[in-house]
């Protein structure tokens, strides 16, 4: 057999790479390299599992900072409320902090409420919402958490938790006032997040949420690249393996809880491995984030907790 013209050799090889590509993607399948095929789920830890909101608890951020590097973690999920303001001078203080312990800063969660039929207060989380893009932007987060917000007919958290999560609308209001004014508000904020290149992650957080036909018809509705899935492993208290799959291909971000000591309010027996298997089977290839929320000493459950997150999502 005569030799083969290299140029003539390499010209083909390419081509057939190049029809492989088109025909992977006309069939819906994204080409990866087996490097990335293998790659595992990057692990962050919450700032809250340092504090769980326990009196004399609050540790400032720059030490959850130091912590999570220390224990080894690959990012810190900031929890808003727990920061010492939003100054400039503090927000790059910490940006600093995290690059010199080789962190990401991947997502800062916060809190507001647009289940209101005062159309005052809901403008005023509107706002209030809006201040967090900008804060979350200065930090170089790519992702907030955002909440719905709920009806309130409970009283307090405590209630709430005692009622597994479910309460009634406000008197004469219904479900679908719930869904319109939070659509409402969240549409009122793309501009903003998508000017600062910062996610909307919403997530299954209680309120018009609290289920996940109800997260998703809010997230499908909008249809906006800007506004996805922020997926609490803890906040479906029954039958979660169902409900999580619902949601994996949407998904953003997801916030995995654990409960050493026993949990603060409930415990859930969660299934991490099986878990992996679902947001595999979704395509999720994001930061899966500690939220410790048991009675046991931090410095034991946390390890425990990134060890049993490392061996499910590696």
């Amino acid at each position: 057999m005569g030799q083969v013209d290299r140029r003539a050799f390499m010209a083909g090889s390419m081509a057939v790479l190049a029809g492989a590509n088109v025909a992977s993607h006309a069939a819906g399948k994204p080409s990866e390299s087996p490097a990335q095929v293998q790659r595992g789920n990057p692990i962050a830890v919450s700032t809250y599992s340092y504090w769980r909101f326990k009196d004399g608890l609050k540790m400032p951020i720059e030490t959850c900072i130091d912590e999570a590097a220390r224990m080894g973690f690959d990012g810190v999920d900031i929890l808003l409320i727990q920061m010492e303001n939003t100054d400039s001078t503090y927000l790059q203080t910490l940006k600093r902090r995290a690059l010199i312990n080789g962190l990401d800063l991947c997502c800062m969660s916060t809190h507001q409420t647009f289940v209101s039929p005062d159309e005052a207060k809901r403008q005023k989380n509107v706002d209030l919402t809006l201040g967090q893009i900008e804060t979350a932007y200065r930090l170089g987060i790519p992702i907030i958490r955002i909440n719905t917000g709920r009806w309130g007919t409970s009283g307090s958290f405590d209630d709430l938790m005692a009622k597994r999560g479910i309460e009634s609308p406000l008197p004469g209001y219904t479900e679908e006032d719930g869904f319109k004014w939070v659509i409402d508000c969240i549409e009122k904020l793309l501009p903003k997040a998508q000017e600062c290149g910062v996610i909307l992650g919403l997530e299954n957080h209680w309120g018009m949420a609290r289920t996940p036909e109800g997260l998703l018809r809010i997230v499908n509705t909008i249809n906006s690249p800007w506004l996805q899935v922020l997926l609490d492993t803890g906040n479906f208290l029954e039958d979660p393996y169902d409900k999580l799959e619902k949601c994996a291909p949407q998904t953003v971000f997801m916030q995995a809880k654990t409960y050493y000591g026993g949990g603060l309010w409930y415990t859930l027996d969660l299934d991490y491995g099986r878990i992996a298997r679902i947001m595999k089977k979704g395509n999720y290839h994001g930061y899966i984030s500690l939220e410790f929320e048991g009675n046991e000493d931090y410095k034991t459950a946390i390890p425990k907790s990134l060890t049993v997150l490392r061996k499910a999502f590696s």
